[in-house]
């Protein structure tokens, strides 16, 4: 490995090499063992991580569950501990944790470009929905549209009407966004410059994603590191210089973590942001952090959740059943096999792979812990059409067939903007932990009708995707 200049990365498994696959495995091992040592053991024995990844992840939200749902704090402790214990930080003088490694002074402090909006800050809520900017009572219709058709949870669409009717929340000069994965499409970063609010910017230095960036500035103020002729900063090789940075700006922070990787740095970066987190609430302990959790996960739910899909299921129709009795039971099984609450919904899409799906899982235990003593925003996103999805043939063909099994797939601005005004709410509007972790994970869901169709996920994903690839693009 090239040592010439710092880098996070996994630990070596035993043929030398760093490994996501022997990482990931350990991880989940670790995290599972003090409270279902069976489940750990099986983690460890999982010899096709690629495949078999599902179950295992799917065993964390179960095990969760025990002890009245607070074994979820367990883990969650105990699978961040993990993570941090075993990411390296790598130079020419040794390896370190993430945490000695932000202790460390930079080699190259950053300096700061500066962009300021010429626009005035908006001072209503305002939803851009299939053309339309919904306000007042459309933006009302549409969120009760919503929850009737089982979209979004009911505690989501409070929220928004909630920020609606103050208006003066979206006066964000108290706060500073810290966005790591500025350019992201689903990240906030231009809603909160559009309400006149201060971005500091994290993302990669490259000129495409610069200018995506910049081009959110319509008011507010947007600050970026910068190190050579292209604002950025790599958060796998300057950690340390980007927490220097952003701790020199006074005022509340706020760091939400939008960032995206494919493979294997994925991991790497949910790790490094938050050991980021973990180092910016050391220095100054009013730091909020947020994040977007992804739908495409496994969830507790809550009763009503489980009603209306079963309720669904119980009214499906002949066709559909006659189509399950022909697949041999492969297809349109239902999403909630019993009655039990909470219910559990499996909505992992196998395609994403492991290392996608434990970045979210870094993300979804540090919203658990950082509720029990600070500030967190968390809502679970509803399925977009955002351009890492649409890459993907598959999951693009069974995006445009979702619709058919009550799914609704939202465009980016939609989401973006939804997701913006849940972090307002929740930022403006903290809420105490839970006894339970799965009930704070479940407030505020705008899962898109993945929680409430009446089939499970996967077994009806092939049908979309089949009706998805038929339909013109």
């Amino acid at each position: 490995m090239d040592h010439t200049a710092p880098l996070i990365n996994f630990p070596s498994d035993e043929t030398g090499r760093p490994s996501s696959t022997a990482f990931g495995r350990a991880v989940v091992a670790d995290a599972l063992r003090s409270v279902d040592p069976a489940a750990a053991a099986a983690a460890e024995r999982e010899t096709d991580w690629r495949r078999g990844y599902p179950r295992h992840f799917k065993a964390l939200v179960e095990a969760g569950l025990a002890a009245d749902g607070t074994a979820g704090y367990e883990i969650a402790e105990a699978g961040l501990a993990s993570v941090q214990a075993r990411i390296r930080f790598r130079r020419d003088d040794g390896d370190f944790t993430l945490a000695q490694a932000l202790m460390a002074a930079p080699e190259r402090p950053l300096e700061t470009v500066e962009v300021t909006g010429e626009g005035r800050p908006e001072t209503e809520v305002v939803l851009p929905y299939r053309g339309e900017l919904l306000r007042g009572d459309a933006l009302l219709r549409r969120l009760d549209a919503w929850v009737a058709a089982g979209v979004i949870e009911e505690s989501c669409a409070d929220a928004v009407r909630e920020v609606a009717g103050s208006p003066d929340w979206l006066d964000l000069s108290d706060q500073t966004l810290v966005a790591a994965g500025a350019g992201t499409e689903m990240g906030p970063v231009g809603s909160f410059l559009g309400w006149g609010g201060t971005v500091l910017a994290l993302d990669l230095p490259r000129d495409d994603l610069w200018q995506r960036v910049r081009g959110k500035v319509t008011a507010g103020r947007l600050l970026a590191p910068v190190s050579g002729t292209t604002p950025g900063a790599d958060l796998l090789g300057d950690l340390g210089a980007v927490a220097q940075w952003v701790l020199g700006f006074d005022g509340r922070l706020v760091l939400g973590n939008y960032v995206y990787a494919p493979g294997g740095a994925y991991p790497l970066l949910a790790a490094a942001v938050d050991a980021l987190g973990t180092h910016l609430r050391h220095h100054r302990h009013d730091t909020a952090l947020a994040f977007l959790a992804t739908p495409t996960d496994v969830y507790a739910t809550p009763e009503a959740a489980v009603t209306h899909s079963r309720a669904r299921y119980a009214a499906r129709s002949t066709r559909s059943k006659l189509g399950a009795v022909v697949s041999g039971g492969r297809l349109l099984r239902p999403n909630y096999p019993c009655g039990e609450v909470p219910g559990l919904n499996d909505s992992l899409v196998p395609q994403q792979g492991p290392n996608y799906a434990l970045a979210k899982r870094i993300h979804r235990w540090r919203a658990t812990l950082t509720r029990r003593d600070g500030v967190v925003s968390f809502a679970v996103a509803p399925p977009t059409r955002t351009r890492s999805v649409i890459s993907n043939r598959l999951l693009a063909a069974a995006y445009a067939g979702a619709h058919l099994f009550d799914v609704e797939i939202f465009e980016p601005e939609t989401a973006s903007r939804l997701m913006a005004l849940l972090l307002v709410h929740q930022i403006r509007k903290p809420r105490s932990a839970a006894p339970a972790a799965w009930e704070d994970e479940a407030v505020a869901a705008a899962h898109g009708g993945l929680w409430r169709t009446a089939y499970h996920p996967r077994t009806a994903l092939p049908l979309a995707a089949v009706r998805g690839l038929a339909l013109p693009r």
